[in-house]
């Protein structure tokens, strides 16, 4: 569609409430606060609004999934918007039902990151779109295809934001077992209902400025939040089609590495005396998404302590235990500068929740066997307040005074051995929770664990092992990896490891 007209609009509007009387399912529509599903929100809302009281009976959910990594200028806009959709439609006696959706707690960007370690999200490892966006909304569409049976969701794509968009939309449509209504290729009984599929970017700007927003919020804002983060700060509409578009305008999580730069806080930040605010946001999202000396922050294992490599290196795995820290503590510092220092809308801005901060406590105490526990340490010396932590149950045995003192012994008996200090505190901790007859079982299981995580010397003797196991499993005809061996094949030598074949 091109150039929409008064007339396109009301034909939209028909086939809305058509479908919305043709049955009895419930409705849902994805919002994220940007410029298509604030059309599409506003299209259902200017049908359904339009019909007899009588018969706004079904409901229809307005699903935002909040990340906790939102940017907080447009998390604070989306959260005001909901409370605007909540106080309207319950004025004018709407169907319609806000929902915030949040990922579980132990299973967020900084629980992730910080907590486990993983490497930050890229290309070739994206772990951050399923856990923070895909499950929360699939497990609340899943519970209530459950309790109904069947849902259409609405959502406000289009086939003109992209070729890949478009080849899926458009196969989908093939599909099609109702007039309107594509099925949903990753859930059964759901089936999507896209009202602005054949829309332009400035059909869907020219929609959003000549009709009202219906529960009372501005369009005109949106498009002024649009045109800051743009890098040169213009948003045309349908004046040149050379001319940068707010369509190419993304707003998403702050700390998103899939992309080298964010250019939209760039752009605020650029734009907006009042938004420079955000600056150390940006600086830290710089930091720990600079892929140049990457490797260096972390293990040379993997997550489980396996080994695995290609091209003569081994893959390096999570992020060692000082990197995790000294983020978690810069993250801390500049939630506190913005509480301190920003606007008055974001002094109770939270870039970590304390749920978060619960369970990073655990990976690392109990998971991960760094029994200093120094996730509350960390908290009150940078917020200076207690760290709050009901649930926690406390082991006296060992602390900061006997973790120091380890270091040292291990540092001073095998100054040589990178991992001496880790296999010793992991041993440690495993015997201290263990303390009791009873809670025994399993404990040789995990002390061969943590000896078989540790016991390399450093990177260069991992290697070593890794290669040696792989001329093994060669030579005895076993399955052995190519891209590793074959590559940078390195010397036999006897480094007394009895290598068994895996194959």
């Amino acid at each position: 569609m091109e150039n929409i007209t008064k007339e396109n609009i009301e034909g939209l509007i028909t086939t809305i409430q058509n479908l919305y009387l043709s049955d009895d399912i419930p409705w849902m529509i994805g919002y994220s606060g940007g410029k298509d599903s604030t059309a599409a929100v506003q299209l259902v809302w200017m049908a359904i609004e339009a019909l007899p009281a009588a018969q706004r009976k079904k409901p229809i959910h307005i699903m935002n999934t909040d990340t906790l990594v939102e940017s907080p200028v447009v998390s604070k806009w989306v959260e005001k918007s909901l409370d605007a959709m909540r106080i309207t439609a319950a004025e004018r006696q709407l169907p319609f039902i806000p929902e915030r959706l949040i990922p579980d707690f132990n299973n967020t960007f900084w629980v992730n990151l910080i907590g486990r370690g993983y490497p930050f999200p890229r290309m070739k490892y994206r772990w951050c779109t399923d856990r923070l966006k895909i499950q929360p909304v699939n497990n609340f569409i899943k519970n209530k295809i459950a309790e109904h049976g069947e849902i259409i969701l609405v959502l406000g794509t289009r086939k003109q934001e992209s070729s890949r968009r478009n080849r899926t939309m458009t196969n989908l449509e093939k599909k099609r077992v109702r007039e309107l209504l594509s099925p949903n290729p990753t859930l059964a009984n759901e089936l999507v209902f896209s009202p602005l599929e054949s829309w332009s970017n400035d059909d869907v700007w020219v929609f959003l400025m000549q009709y009202k927003n219906p529960w009372g919020y501005s369009n005109q804002e949106l498009l002024t939040m649009y045109k800051g983060a743009t890098a040169d700060n213009e948003c045309p509409l349908m004046v040149d089609k050379d001319l940068p578009s707010c369509g190419k305008s993304r707003f998403g999580c702050w700390v998103c590495t899939m992309v080298e730069r964010d250019k939209s806080m760039e752009a605020m930040i650029a734009n907006d005396e009042e938004k420079e605010w955000m600056t150390p946001l940006l600086e830290f999202r710089n930091e720990f998404g600079d892929s140049e000396g990457d490797r260096d922050r972390r293990s040379f294992r993997r997550m489980r302590g396996n080994l695995q490599g290609n091209y003569g290196q081994l893959f390096h795995g999570p992020y060692k235990q000082d990197v995790r820290e000294h983020w978690l503590r810069r993250l801390l510092e500049i939630q506190k500068e913005i509480n301190e220092n920003g606007p008055e809308e974001f002094q109770s801005l939270e870039l970590i929740r304390i749920e978060e901060l619960r369970a990073i406590r655990r990976i690392w105490v109990l998971e991960k066997h760094e029994f200093v526990d120094s996730v509350p340490s960390i908290y009150e010396s940078v917020l200076g307040k207690a760290f709050e932590d009901p649930d926690w149950i406390h082991l006296d045995n060992f602390a900061g005074d006997e973790w120091a003192v380890l270091r040292e012994v291990c540092s001073r008996m095998f100054d040589d051995e990178e991992l001496a200090f880790e296999m010793m505190y992991s041993l440690v901790d495993i015997e201290n929770r263990a303390s009791g007859l009873g809670d025994r079982k399993g404990i040789l299981d995990d002390i061969q664990t943590a000896i078989t995580r540790t016991f390399y010397q450093n990177e260069s003797d991992a290697t070593k092992y890794y290669s040696d196991r792989m001329i093994r499993k060669k030579q005895m005809g076993g399955q052995y990896n190519e891209k590793f061996l074959d590559y940078a094949p390195l010397e036999d030598s006897n480094y007394g490891y009895v290598v068994e074949d895996e194959s």
